[in-house]
């Protein structure tokens, strides 16, 4: 009985609780509702709220010795939202606007048909029906018949023609690209620390306009080390489709080590939270998620080493061009690569002509990107990996290390050059086609330094085409390196297996020309 009693209390002692709860519950809600209803509506319907992407630097790219071959800057894009201001305000906030820039040498987009100086239509005569078209206007309108039609539009009539056409500029790129209180439209994509301070001091007086922080790669040293680097540019259909965690505006590596590493480079975005008022003037800004930079990739390239070699070859090749080293010859390509013979590591890689990857960074124009891709051209190919060259007399140092190796020449053993080779089709010397005369008697390093070609076709001679292509084959010619970058071809390998490759036969005359110049590579 007792034990009844017990539970009676404490099931009474329940549901006075339950009735107390509910009713604390039902007299706030009532409060919320009733009671200042009126006022937290007025109070939200004053308030909005945006969420935007902190976009994240992305990692250096260092020589190896920590120098920033490519780091980031920082620019400033100035942006309008959507917010509940009457029309006059919006006009009026977009020339101010306007003005400020101006006034400090800032670009503003504008895309707006009519070119301001001329009062003259901008596009050719087809694109111009078409825009037309869209308005539903005559396809004979007239620069002057289409302003009008926009100033109506917009109702501009109380300002000047130049005032006027500001305001269009900018209200004529949100009408076709479209913005709302969420996403804003750009109407410069770079402005002044000037501007910058004198909008954020005035900040009422510009309802809707908001500045972003973008980080923007940056190459420190302008085209140096162009093709190893690589470039950035906006992410396109196709690779947004196969890179996950990427937006349509992002950035990413089109090329050179940009490519490679992209997974490595690229940071994380952070969020950030925006508080306005009803006419769109900020309140107050929040960091939700901060941006992580992505990480540093450090190269084996010395950027001293890496300046001296492309001033070398610029220097060789424009001394070829005016004839310093004998006969003048029109040159206008090449490449050098300097490595560490201790380690295979690459000090430095020059490919000639080169480009500025800075002009990719915010959109290459045509006349630039037709000048890089011009078949005379062709900047944009590392000609260092992406080409094939016979190596010529450099060649020689592998017929000569075969001979030692397989005991067919001794270091101290002297061979005769006299000028013409007396075997197979009686190839010349080049000593014999330019002095008339030979070498005479070398020894092995003497003809490699004189670079004998009669000295090498008695090499060639003695260890036969087989052992030539298995010392070539030591040495990695014909084959890739795999170095860390795109595109990178094995070129070929001149004797008897490419030969039946192709189907062709191997004559003992193929042998004596392998062995002084041998493969593409």
């Amino acid at each position: 009985m007792a034990n009844l009693d017990k539970k009676n209390v404490r099931y009474n002692i329940l549901t006075i609780l339950v009735y107390v709860i509910g009713l604390i519950m039902i007299i706030q809600l009532f409060n919320l509702q009733i009671v200042h209803g009126e006022e937290y509506l007025e109070q939200s319907s004053l308030r909005l709220t945006r969420e935007n992407k902190i976009k994240a630097a992305r990692g250096n790219i260092r020589d190896c010795n920590g120098n920033i071959l490519a780091g980031t800057t920082v620019r400033y894009s100035l942006e309008i939202y959507r917010s509940k201001i009457e029309e006059d305000v919006l006009n009026d906030t977009i020339l101010r606007t306007i003005n400020v820039l101006e006034k400090n040498n800032d670009k503003y987009n504008n895309e707006f048909p009519i070119e301001e100086s001329t009062k003259q239509y901008k596009y050719d005569e087809e694109k111009m029906k078409s825009i037309f078209k869209k308005n539903k206007l005559h396809e004979n309108t007239s620069a002057e018949q289409f302003l009008d039609y926009y100033v109506k539009k917009y109702n501009l009539q109380n300002y000047s023609q130049e005032e006027a056409l500001k305001i269009i500029a900018v209200r004529y790129g949100i009408t076709e690209k479209g913005y709302s209180s969420m996403r804003g439209y750009e109407i410069s994509p770079n402005i002044s620390e000037t501007s910058i301070a004198e909008i954020e001091e005035r900040a009422q007086e510009f309802p809707g306009i908001t500045i972003d922080y973008i980080p923007v790669r940056e190459y420190k040293y302008g085209s140096l080390l162009s093709h190893v680097l690589g470039y950035v540019g906006k992410i396109d259909s196709d690779e947004y489709k196969t890179n996950i965690g990427y937006s349509l505006n992002d950035y990413i590596g089109k090329t050179g080590i940009e490519y490679v590493c992209e997974k490595y480079l690229k940071g994380i975005d952070g969020l950030k939270q925006t508080d306005m008022s009803v006419d769109g003037s900020i309140t107050g800004e929040y960091i939700t998620k901060g941006a992580v930079q992505g990480n540093d990739v450090i190269l084996t390239i010395d950027a001293k080493v890496q300046q001296a070699t492309e001033d070398s070859l610029k220097n060789t090749i424009a001394k070829i061009n005016t004839g310093e080293f004998g006969e003048a010859r029109e040159v206008n390509a090449g490449c050098a690569v300097v490595i560490n013979v201790k380690t295979g590591e690459v000090i430095s890689m020059y490919s000639y002509p080169d480009f500025e990857p800075q002009l990719f960074v915010e959109g290459i124009s045509t006349d630039k990107w037709n000048e890089y891709t011009s078949e005379n051209t062709r900047a944009l190919l590392n000609r260092a990996i992406q080409t094939a060259y016979a190596p010529g007399s450099i060649f020689k140092m592998v017929p000569a290390i075969a001979g030692l190796e397989t005991n067919k020449i001794t270091i101290d053993e002297r061979i005769n050059c006299a000028g013409i080779y007396p075997k197979g089709h009686n190839p010349k010397c080049w000593y014999y086609s330019t002095y008339g005369s030979g070498h005479g008697d070398l020894t092995v390093s003497q003809a490699i330094q004189k670079s004998c070609n009669c000295y090498f076709y008695e090499v060639g001679t003695r260890i036969g085409i087989e052992t030539l292509e298995e010392y070539a084959t030591y040495f990695g010619l014909g084959q890739k390196t795999n170095i860390e970058l795109v595109g990178e071809i094995s070129g070929s390998l001149a004797g008897k297996k490419l030969y039946e490759k192709i189907g062709e036969t191997w004559y003992y005359g193929n042998t004596l020309s392998a062995v002084i110049r041998s493969s593409r590579k």
